[in-house]
């Protein structure tokens, strides 16, 4: 796949992520997609959402703990099947703490679409 061709994707990926389209999402990503998400009960990766129909539970979940939070400053950058992209995520938590952390999330492409998530953020604890 073309560096090119990946972007697009991460383009549409991205569109349909900030939109909350859930079916655009699940559009861009393999049957095996697998999201490592940054927080979780499962040592070392968080919590692992696997295939499209857990895809779909989690952003549901998603909706719900992170509706006053956005995403801004995002930044891609492609090399072949492996994409970096980092962002900043900013508002307030579900119980109306003040949100602001930088993340990464790294993916791997194959055969057109995104095979994996790896995310990762900076959450500040005091």
């Amino acid at each position: 796949m073309s560096d090119t061709a990946t972007a697009k994707l991460m383009a549409e990926f991205g569109r349909a992520f900030m939109q909350g389209d859930v079916e655009g999402i699940v559009a861009c990503v393999t049957d095996d997609f697998e999201w490592r998400q940054a927080v979780g009960p499962d040592a070392p990766w968080g919590r692992i959402v696997q295939g499209k129909e857990d895809l779909r539970r989690a952003l549901a979940e998603r909706d719900v703990t992170m509706a006053n939070l956005r995403f801004s400053d995002t930044k891609v950058t492609i090399n072949g099947s492996q994409v970096v992209g980092t962002f900043r995520i900013s508002g307030k938590t579900q119980d109306g703490q003040p949100a602001d952390w930088r993340g990464c999330d790294l993916y791997e492409v194959r055969d057109g679409k995104i095979a994996y998530k790896d995310s990762y953020w900076k959450q500040i604890r005091s």
